[in-house]
Formats: structure tokens, C-alpha cells, sequence
């Protein structure tokens, strides 16, 4: 679709702000109007539609996608939104870890275990770790605290949690970010730590960085989404 407006900017409707375009509200892809309830949230959103060049381009707007997945995908049903993402408590990347590189095994241990550490004392549980990529249980009580984290988080901090978690395969990296417990560049070298690892150890492929450049990306769009809700 070509560009039609010229000003992109935020208007106030009842508890939250819109975006228009010269006037007219933007709506979602389900055709629901698209509203806020932050107001830096909709200035940033605003500064997407304004920066677009003749044409409209999704990827140029990530923080607008992921308030059209809030209100169009997570808002009807949340609690069924949030299932697959609950799920990731049962296999948290942080809690397997490699059982032949004892190198590897001691930098997983340096960058994993305090934010084990912190979901802990956050959420009152206790983690299972695993040696190898055999699947192990976790403690029920920790599966339905961390699921029960998730369920309490509204459509918008779901909408940004989801990308989170099935980038960096950690429920507790999500969590974290959501808590603003961590620095968003912190644990975005920990999702990220064995295939950094392996690249130092083997060498650099370009495809696997250009490929991982773009999950980086993508990573820092829902954390800055998350800390606009602040």
C-alpha cells in the first residue's frame, strides 16, 4: 500500500491515545481502532507511521505489530494467548546445560545461574537443571508459579513477552524483562550465549549472523515495547 497521509499523530480517546493520520484513527488489521494506554507507547508508534517513505512496510514498524497482536490476538482470549508461552516454564533454556564442554558448562553457570537465582527469589520456586539436551521435569510448583506469572500479565506485556520468549527459548529472559530485573542487552547475551560460544570456538558464519542479527533485533524492539508501557 502506498503512503496516503502526510502527518502521523497521537490523539486522546477515553483512558488511552490513538494514532491518526491526517485525522483519520489507524486501525488494526482486524479493523479494531488501535489504542494505547501509554502515551510514550503511542508517540513512539506515531514516529513509525511518520518515518515510513511512500510505502507501507510492517517490518518498519514493529512496536505498531506488536499493539495489533495485543489488541487483536491476546485481548480477546489472554488466558489462551499465554498457554504456548507458559509452556517454556517446563524447558527453560537456562536450566540445561551442556555435558561435555567443561569450558562451556562454566560460562552457562556464570551467566544462567543468577537469573535462575532471581526467578527464584522473584517467584518462590526452585529449578531442575539438566546436563544434555535430554528433557527433564520441572517441579509442578515451579511449572504452575511461572505459569501463573505469565496469566497475570495483560494482553500488551503478552503481545511483547511472546516474541521474549520463542526468540531466546527462556521463559525466565521474559519474565525478567517484563520485571525490568535485567538489562535488556544482559540477557539477550545470555539467550544467546552458546551459539556466541560456538562462533568463537569454530568461527563466524555468515548466514547464522546475519540470521541472529535480525532475532537481536527483533528482541530489542519487544523490550523497548515493554519498557514504553512503564
Amino acid at each position: 500500500m502506498k503512503r496516503f497521509w502526510k502527518e502521523a499523530a497521537v490523539t486522546a480517546q477515553g483512558d488511552g491515545w490513538g494514532i491518526a493520520l491526517d485525522g483519520r484513527p489507524v486501525r488494526t488489521p482486524a479493523r479494531a481502532p488501535l489504542l494505547v494506554h501509554s502515551l510514550p507507547l503511542a508517540e513512539a508508534i506515531a514516529a513509525e507511521w511518520a518515518a515510513l517513505g511512500e510505502s507501507i512496510d510492517p517490518a518498519a514498524m514493529p512496536l505498531t505489530g506488536i499493539a495489533n497482536a495485543a489488541i487483536d490476538l491476546a485481548s480477546p482470549d489472554p488466558a489462551a494467548f499465554a498457554q504456548p508461552i507458559a509452556a517454556y516454564a517446563m524447558s527453560d533454556l537456562f536450566c540445561y546445560r551442556d555435558d561435555r564442554d567443561a569450558l562451556l558448562q562454566a560460562e552457562q553457570a556464570a551467566a544462567w545461574n543468577p537469573l535462575l537465582a532471581w526467578a527464584e527469589r522473584r517467584h518462590g520456586i526452585e529449578f531442575a537443571l539438566a546436563q544434555g539436551v535430554l528433557p527433564i521435569d520441572q517441579p509442578a510448583a515451579t511449572v504452575a508459579a511461572l505459569r501463573d506469572a505469565v496469566l497475570a500479565q495483560d494482553p500488551f506485556r503478552l503481545a511483547a513477552l511472546t516474541p521474549l520468549v520463542t526468540i531466546g527459548g527462556s521463559l525466565v529472559a521474559g519474565l525478567a524483562l517484563v520485571d525490568n530485573a535485567f538489562d535488556a542487552d544482559a540477557l539477550w547475551q545470555a539467550v544467546s550465549l552458546d551459539e556466541l560460544y560456538q562462533e568463537r570456538r569454530w568461527g563466524a558464519d555468515s548466514e547464522a549472523q546475519k540470521a541472529r542479527a535480525r532475532r537481536e533485533a527483533d528482541w530489542h524492539h519487544a523490550a523497548r515495547f515493554l519498557g514504553l508501557l512503564r
